[in-house]
């Protein structure tokens, strides 16, 4: 469901009590779907996230040969067994990273030549590093576009393999397309990092997990990754875990308004990133319950308090965090952020403009954020069609008085029924 209001405003409320249900994870539901769509057979996948990025990898994965059947909380995945077909047009991955970058080392297994391609911002998302690495593997590959961004066009006919040096340092994104394509090169793949500096690790950690459960072979090597050739990945029956990612939001609406939240469906051996976010609530002076699918947030009695946190393995929450932060006594410092640059839109100076609208004084200093709160007021937000903002700043609202978040549509890229969520909780 999308909204099409042009203005959403939040209703403060008090403390929260609740046991919730969240999306499957986005991340998880994209990778699985890399996997099912290589694979030969057909896989089910259980509770995916129906969403604009899903749909987006879902249709760019029918282009290319695969057979999905998407119903409710069961998808089936007839897969292309290693060989997709090149598509009769551009692959459109609209400004869904994971679409793009993971389609675009796919498409070197394809049997002819393919371009990925999408909307404006998403030609100004990098993505010359991965073609660089794609070319070290023996991979043909050009971009056509401006400053290293899409589109990106690819000669298609296999992936010979062997080693490459990928920068990392901008996105794990390069990194994990590499590794899901390596299960069908010609001969081992070896990663090995620039600088050896590799960011958000945890979602490598994530493709990992999900190549292997659906048999490839691939793993860390030394400080760096070695997946094996000839391992092809085999249609399976996969369940989808809820999204720590929206998970967050209900955390931090917790922290924010007080109470207690639980969110099922959450494994306790979970390598979902942003999971790390409940754990810095709690230095914030939150308490926390793990149990074996679901975790439990308390609030403090005697209100939040800032910290010093660096949120590089989990950027995707650091907007979250940012807003929690205006309800904490003293300052805030998020550190490591230089990858909110390159998301939907430039997410750190976005937070800074807005999060002054309410009352802070925010400043960006290199890659970090330091977040003093002031008197708070409610205010329109603007959300730069960016999803996480939207979401993000929506939990001022449960206390500051005439919030409206702009543009609450938005969502509908990982969330489409958000907003209705939030009123439920």
């Amino acid at each position: 469901m999308s909204i099409h209001l042009a203005e959403q405003p939040v209703a403060t409320r008090g403390p929260i009590d609740a046991d919730v249900q969240v999306p499957g994870s986005k991340s998880i539901t994209n990778r699985a779907l890399v996997t099912a769509g290589l694979a030969a057979g057909t896989s089910r996948l259980l509770r995916p996230l129906e969403s604009d990025d899903t749909r987006v990898m879902r249709e760019a994965w029918c282009a290319l040969g695969a057979r999905i059947h998407a119903g409710g909380e069961v998808w089936t995945v007839e897969g292309c067994g290693g060989v997709p077909q090149a598509p009769k047009a551009p692959l459109w991955a609209e400004n869904s990273g994971t679409t793009a970058r993971f389609l675009t080392a796919v498409a070197t297994l394809c049997n002819g030549p393919v371009v990925v391609d999408g909307v404006g911002r998403m030609r100004e998302r990098p993505i010359r590093e991965l073609v660089d690495a794609l070319v070290q593997l023996g991979g043909t590959a050009s971009i056509e576009g401006n400053d290293g961004c899409p589109p990106v066009r690819i000669e298609g006919g296999g992936l010979p393999g062997g080693t490459a040096i990928v920068d990392g340092r901008r996105s794990s994104q390069f990194v994990s397309a590499l590794l899901l394509a390596a299960p069908y090169a010609k001969h081992d793949v070896t990663l090995s990092f620039a600088n050896g500096v590799l960011v958000s690790r945890p979602y490598v950690d994530l493709t990992l997990q999900v190549m292997r459960s659906f048999g490839a072979e691939a793993d860390w090597y030394g400080a760096g990754l070695r997946a094996k050739a000839g391992a092809p990945y085999r249609a399976r029956e996969f369940a989808i875990e809820a999204d720590a990612s929206a998970a967050a939001y209900a955390f931090g609406a917790c922290a924010i308004a007080g109470g207690r939240v639980r969110v099922e469906g959450i494994p306790k051996q979970s390598l979902q990133a942003d999971l790390a976010f409940a754990d810095a609530l709690v230095e914030m002076g939150c308490s926390l319950t793990r149990g074996g699918d679901f975790l439990e947030l308390r609030a403090p009695t005697g209100g939040l308090r800032g910290i010093d946190i660096d949120m590089n393995p989990m950027p995707d929450a650091a907007l979250a965090m940012a807003v929690v932060a205006l309800f904490a006594k003293g300052k805030t410092h998020i550190r490591n952020l230089g990858t909110l640059r390159v998301k939907e839109t430039d997410r750190l100076t976005a937070l800074t403009r807005e999060l002054a609208k309410l009352g802070a004084r925010a400043q960006v200093e290199d890659d970090d954020l330091e977040i003093e709160p002031g008197p708070l007021a409610g205010a329109a937000i603007d959300t730069y069609d960016d999803h996480r903002m939207a979401m993000a700043f929506s939990l001022a609202g449960l206390r500051v008085p005439d919030v409206v978040i702009r543009d609450p549509g938005c969502v509908s890229k990982t969330w489409p029924d958000y907003f209705s969520w939030l009123e439920r909780l």
